[in-house]
Parts: C-alpha cells; sequence; structure tokens
C-alpha cells in the first residue's frame, strides 16, 4: 500500500505575494503536499530561491528541462500564485515558451486539477482579453480563487493563502 503524498507543481509569477511564497509552501506542505516550485523568469527576482529549496527539499525550476536531465514525476495537481494578468493571457493563448506554461499546459490538456489565484492590477481587469481569456480557463478545467482573493485585508499584511488551500483541498487526490 502507497503512502505518498500528493505532489502539486506550486508555479509563481513575479508579483507581490511571490516575496511570501514560502508561506504558501508551508502550509500546502503542513496540508499534506510535496510541493514542487517552478518560477517564471521574472519571478526569480521576487523569490528566495535557496529557503524554497531548503523548505520543499527540491530545485526551483525556472528553465525547461535539458535533454539530459530527468523528467520530473508528473504533479497530482498544479497551482499557479500569484497568477498574473500576463501569464493568464499567454496561457489562455496556448503560448509554451516557458517552463511554467508548459506545466500549465500539460496540465489543461490532461485534465490534472489547476488552481489559479489571479493577482492582477484592478485596471488590467477590464482588459477586454482578460475575461475571455478567465472564462477560457475555467472552461477548461481550472479553478480560479476570486481576482483579489490573496490581497491583504490591511496594507502590508499577510497574503490570504487560504483560498488557494481551500481549492486545493478539493482537488487533493485521495491517497491509499
Amino acid at each position: 500500500m502507497s503512502t505518498t503524498a500528493p505532489r502539486l507543481a506550486l508555479v509563481v509569477c513575479a508579483a507581490p505575494p511571490a516575496a511570501a511564497i514560502g508561506d504558501l509552501a508551508r502550509l500546502l506542505m503542513d496540508d499534506g503536499w510535496v510541493v514542487d516550485v517552478v518560477a517564471t523568469d521574472a519571478a526569480r527576482e521576487w523569490i528566495d530561491m535557496d529557503t524554497l529549496v531548503s523548505l520543499t527539499g527540491s530545485p526551483v525550476r525556472v528553465q525547461a528541462r535539458q535533454p539530459h536531465e530527468p523528467k520530473a514525476p508528473p504533479p497530482d495537481a498544479v497551482a499557479l500564485v500569484p497568477a498574473t494578468f500576463n501569464t493568464i493571457n499567454l496561457w489562455a493563448s496556448g503560448v509554451n515558451n516557458t517552463a511554467a506554461l508548459g506545466i500549465l499546459n500539460e496540465a489543461l490538456c490532461a485534465g490534472t486539477p489547476i488552481v489559479a489565484a489571479p493577482y492582477v492590477k484592478e485596471v488590467l481587469t477590464r482588459h477586454p482579453a482578460f475575461d475571455r481569456n478567465l472564462t477560457i480557463l475555467t472552461q477548461a478545467g481550472a479553478r480560479l480563487t476570486e481576482t483579489d482573493a490573496l490581497r491583504p485585508d490591511v496594507e502590508g499584511g499577510p497574503y490570504r493563502w487560504r483560498a488557494v488551500v481551500e481549492l486545493l483541498r478539493e482537488v487533493k487526490p485521495p491517497r491509499p
């Protein structure tokens, strides 16, 4: 009987919550997930790579796998946190030119559960492509938090990671 914990690919984009993504990774690990972090190239500057490696026990992936490198185990679920305007629009359009977008596109096509927490400037939420692309992604099976779900209750306060944790609990595969 296997007691392996479910594996989560945590895809991180460049936005303020990325600086505190270790807090979310801890919550997810406490909730029983094995967390593998994949960061967009822009997010590399926002995150503490050494802390995430120490916390999760695996390297943070930014670049696509090289031919001589082993394939990572497939995730049981994917979380896109924070999901930026740029990444949402590229992902919905099927662009597949980064490790992060590759994970998102493969998961979407494979039916792997995906939770995304949009973190977008309010003005950009009015862009006509944004709503259309959110609709495309939800119709394809992605689960989204509210656009402002992560925003702190007070300026400088903690990010509200529970919105992500709760949606991931709904898609967490049972383990024998």
